[in-house]
């Protein structure tokens, strides 16, 4: 296992101030849990079993976890040290950390990366390229590092969610409705101002157009809400599971894909 520390950035610092609670607030929330299993059931189509798998974003380690757990070889980046401090001591507390191996390395500098062998494949999970503003680049940097034919499955927060419409539509309150609408948002952690982009499912794939190709759009919390309706929807745990299934009924629904709290792209890596 590698850790490796490059220069704090205001994102790092933003995803440093969440790390300590970043699990007791998201990964073990009822949503978080049920967003999360959304994911995995998607990936487990699409990625080749006890292959190498490449994770930008990989936060306190949940998903690097899961994976190792299921055979899979992953090298987790993030820029956040102290995410990395979390998902690092979690693999060891599970006793996945002989398949994880983490880097704190910025998803702009992924290229950078110290292991240069190709990878059967790219991961990352809720948002965490989204802080991403140049998805070509990003794009030209991964090419190299996978094979031909690897699957890329990257979860973005979308530009218009019904739930997030009606959340707040019903308190009144236009300015959080339509955050995400321009594109664009300057959002607070802590003590850092930090980028969000809402980039839509044409724009994302054009991004990564030259060397990838998109095969489907899965809608990851259509019906099941955004994490911050987590005090509402704690005390429903069976209306959470309805819906969950119908989720589940609707994930791979035409543009009704695009209009949860996130989608899930899978892309494949073009074979020249």
């Amino acid at each position: 296992m590698t850790l490796v520390t490059p220069q704090r950035t205001a994102a790092a610092a933003a995803f440093d101030h969440l790390a300590v609670d970043y699990d007791a607030v998201f990964t073990h929330s009822s949503i978080g849990s049920a967003q999360r299993a959304a994911v995995w059931e998607c990936a487990k189509s699409i990625f080749t079993p006890h292959s190498r798998l490449l994770e930008l974003n990989c936060g306190t380690g949940e998903d690097a976890i899961h994976f190792a757990e299921q055979g899979f070889n992953i090298t987790s980046c993030d820029i956040s040290p102290a995410m990395i401090s979390q998902a690092r001591r979690k693999a060891l507390q599970t006793h996945t950390n002989d398949h994880i191996r983490f880097y704190v390395q910025a998803n702009e500098k992924i290229g950078d990366l110290p292991e240069k062998h190709p990878f059967s494949g790219c991961f990352s999970n809720f948002s965490g390229l989204n802080c991403v503003k140049d998805l070509n680049g990003l794009s030209s940097s991964l090419a190299p590092m996978l094979l031909p034919g690897s699957p890329l499955l990257f979860c973005f927060s979308t530009r218009y969610c019904l739930w997030e419409i009606a959340w707040h539509l019903l308190r009144a309150d236009l300015s959080r409705c339509s955050r995400r609408w321009s594109g664009y948002h300057e959002t607070t952690l802590g003590d850092t101002i930090l980028s969000v982009y809402y980039p839509t499912c044409r724009e994302i794939s054009r991004s990564f157009a030259q060397d990838f190709r998109l095969i489907a759009v899965y809608g990851i919390g259509i019906t099941v809400p955004p994490s911050y309706v987590e005090p509402w929807i704690a005390k429903r745990p069976g209306l959470l599971q309805t819906l969950q299934r119908i989720d589940t009924a609707i994930y791979r629904l035409p543009m009704i894909n695009r209009l949860g709290d996130h989608m899930l792209l899978h892309l494949e890596r073009l074979h020249s």
